[in-house]
């Protein structure tokens, strides 16, 4: 959904203590809420796209979680739009 593999994901819960999916006894199969999911794509947003490393990410979360949340709605929206404009571009490439 995210675009990490299943190994970015353990680690990242291993160290970042907001991000606990419920997991169950038998299978051990973990299921993320619409919640931990908006987390992932915060953590996402710092770790992968901006940079940071993971304990920066974490201190990040903790003193500022509205601006870093902010800053990852806000980024999510521009990538929708640039996606948007690629299709725009792509119709009208077809045009001429």
């Amino acid at each position: 959904m995210i675009g990490v593999n299943e190994s970015t994901l353990r680690y990242w819960e291993t160290e970042l203590p907001q991000l606990k999916p419920r997991t169950q006894a038998a299978t051990k199969v973990r299921q993320y809420t619409e919640k931990d999911i908006e987390l992932l794509k915060v953590i996402y947003n710092l770790v992968k796209v901006r940079g940071f490393k993971l304990s920066a990410a974490r201190k990040m979360l903790h003193e500022n979680r509205e601006g870093v949340d902010r800053t990852a709605e806000v980024l999510e929206r521009l990538t929708m739009v640039r996606d948007e404009l690629k299709e725009v571009k792509k119709q009208l490439d077809g045009l001429v």
